[in-house]
């Protein structure tokens, strides 16, 4: 197994500028000029840099940049853009604290996390439900998204402390794409 770069090695290769989150080559390599941005951007939004035969993503490189160790867990990116390696935007969490913070899904047609439509209802179509460490939770069925969207807000905001706000309560520009 290879031994994980070190802040001293990387503060060598790359400069990394904790306002912007970007790196830069400090020494010109294959495929890039002294310099020139580091890393390339995955299709998923993490960016990732390849250096002596490994590859790391730059959000883990910024923390071990800034705080002179690797991180314990994982790295959370606060506001959910994987690209955005600014060292205020990252944090360390578990995966369970972590799973707080995750976007809403592709296939979510309530346009609210932890709300569903049920078909089979008359009434109250709208279920909201949230999640805590492996658990589900029933919050209830609502007459509108909205309300159920509302249920889960309340919920999350005692049941998730890492992670208390709903992307859907987060400023427009800082929700994640």
């Amino acid at each position: 197994m290879r031994t994980l770069i070190t802040q001293v090695r990387l503060k060598e290769l790359l400069h990394y500028d904790p306002e912007t989150g970007l790196f830069t080559w400090l020494v010109s390599r294959r495929g890039g000029a002294a310099g020139s941005k580091a890393g390339y951007k995955r299709p998923d939004g993490y960016i990732c840099i390849g250096m002596e035969k490994l590859r790391y993503h730059a959000g883990r490189l910024a923390w071990l940049y800034v705080h002179g160790r690797w991180p314990e867990v994982e790295i959370d990116h606060i506001n959910g853009i994987p690209g955005d390696n600014r060292i205020e935007n990252l944090r360390e969490a578990t995966r369970l604290e972590n799973s707080q913070n995750i976007r809403l899904s592709m296939k979510n047609t309530s346009g609210f996390p932890g709300v569903s439509y049920r078909k089979k209802c008359k009434f109250r179509k709208w279920r909201a439900q949230i999640r805590v460490n492996t658990k589900k939770i029933e919050l209830g069925n609502f007459s509108t998204a909205e309300e159920a969207g509302m249920a889960y807000a309340k919920a999350k905001a005692t049941l998730h402390p890492f992670n208390p706000a709903t992307r859907a309560s987060l400023p427009k520009a800082t929700q994640a794409r």
